[in-house]
């Protein structure tokens, strides 16, 4: 190639690149190498248009009500999606049926009322789970996280969770991180079991000062530790 040429190809080269890095970028995001970004864009909807090929998709702060399991089933590299801070409610089971290689999904602050086995049974590969700050999520099923084997850290904080089963966060054998706190803990004889593991556990608890008990009325703001003594008291001798 002649000298004079070589400018001419690398321009081209160059513009290509640029046209490239456009293509398929949903309106009012930004893309990057592999990743979405829509963060507080005021969607009311999902997005169209993401790269088949994204591995990141950042929904956080917008306005978005209800994920589509097909448009999502498209993005199977998906590995990383945050969808906080915005509308979701209930109709979450099987929607992530197609984006079973994701590893981070972080779904707090948002509108969900309960989890069943069928909301992340198909996120076999799993490991860090937020679903904090949901004020109505009052229900999690005892196997909600059956096939979540490799969850590593999980985040239930201030909901409106008053029981959890104990072998919903037992069995998982890979778990590290469990967030508790400000939640409405009812502290009776059906809740010791749970007490009592999570005396016995190596789990970590981030702000355990704040897992504490909200009735009945006479445990009220006690820490688990003493709620266990007092509950072993109480139930083990009726």
């Amino acid at each position: 190639m002649s000298p004079s040429g070589r400018p001419w190809s690398l321009s081209l080269v160059f513009l290509l690149g640029m046209a490239s890095e456009g293509i398929n970028c949903p309106s009012r995001c930004s893309c990057q190498y592999l990743e979405v970004n829509c963060t507080g864009q005021q969607l009311q909807e999902f997005p169209v248009d993401i790269p088949l090929d994204t591995r990141q998709l950042i929904l956080a702060a917008n306005n978005v009500s209800y994920l589509p399991a097909v448009e999502l089933s498209f993005l199977a590299d998906l590995v990383y999606l945050d969808c906080r801070k915005n509308l979701l409610g209930d109709d979450l089971d099987f929607t992530f049926i197609g984006v079973t290689k994701l590893v981070y999904l972080d779904l707090s602050f948002n509108n969900l009322t309960q989890v069943t086995f069928s909301t992340f049974s198909h996120l076999l590969s799993l490991v860090v789970l937020k679903i904090s700050d949901n004020p109505n999520l009052v229900a999690i099923n005892k196997d909600a996280f059956a096939n979540n084997t490799w969850l590593r850290h999980l985040d239930v904080s201030r909901t409106g969770l008053t029981f959890l089963d104990t072998s919903t966060v037992r069995d998982l054998p890979n778990l590290r991180l469990l967030g508790l706190s400000d939640n409405l803990w009812h502290c009776n004889c059906s809740f010791l079991d749970f007490v009592t593991w999570m005396m016995e556990s190596d789990v970590h608890f981030p702000d355990a000062d704040n897992i504490t008990c909200y009735t009945p009325a006479g445990l009220r703001a006690l820490r688990m530790p003493a709620a266990e003594a007092q509950l072993h008291f109480s139930c083990l001798t009726q």
